[in-house]
């Protein structure tokens, strides 16, 4: 009987040693996950702080509640496009998703300082009031971008950086939405900057450590 070609028998070796291997859930399940835990926290927000003040803002300021809503789908679409990054094969354009939210949540964000007027009530933040937002944001941030880092590094994305910056991206944009649940004051440009230098903070320091968090182990 003739003995099995080399090639052969060791291919069937490495077959016998493999061991299974656990499917992912699908970007849109994964994403959904994470969005529970972010809902989570604005439940314990709203039972500290209530809804009234949120929703009389949103009435007097219509653009804010816009803002708000950009937010919420920036932090949505920049979820889902750090899951479907993580999927071999997906194009590095899954990484625009975010972009139309995005602009619009800047876009909204940015009619409260072009205003020529403010109502009689409304409350400008100072400077110690707008760095609380900054630390509200950065704050809530680390949690949020490391329950996704720890469900990304599963499936170990093939460009890590870019799937890096979309986590740092849905998880600021998670918490400025949360901010706007326990958020007192009229939007100017003090507190307009503030946001956005805790957003590129929180993008920042996930491009830095969660790219190298994400890349694929050497064995």
């Amino acid at each position: 009987m003739t003995a099995p070609r080399l090639p052969e028998s060791l291919i069937q070796s490495l077959g016998d040693q493999l061991t299974p291997v656990r499917r992912l859930p699908p970007p849109w399940l994964r994403t959904l996950g994470w969005l529970l835990a972010v809902a989570a926290i604005a439940a314990g927000l709203f039972m500290h702080y209530g809804a009234a003040h949120m929703i009389r803002r949103w009435v007097a300021e219509p653009d804010i509640a816009v803002a708000g809503a950009g937010a919420v789908m920036t932090a949505v679409s920049a979820a889902w496009a750090a899951f479907t990054l993580g999927v071999p094969g997906r194009s590095w354009r899954w990484a625009l998703l975010p972009l139309p939210w995005l602009l619009l949540w800047v876009g909204a964000s940015g009619l409260g300082c072009m205003r020529d007027w403010l109502g009689p009530s409304a409350h400008i933040a100072r400077f110690n009031e707008a760095s609380d937002c900054l630390i509200f944001i950065i704050s809530f941030s680390v949690p949020l971008s490391a329950l996704l880092i720890w469900l990304l590094r599963r499936a170990y994305p093939l460009r890590p950086v870019l799937a890096a910056v979309m986590v740092g991206l849905a998880s600021a944009a998670a918490s400025a939405a949360l901010l706007e649940i326990c958020h007192a004051f009229a939007v100017a440009a003090t507190d307009l900057l503030t946001h956005a230098m805790a957003v590129g903070i929180v993008v920042a320091l996930n491009a830095l450590m969660g790219g190298r968090l994400l890349q694929p182990a050497l064995k």
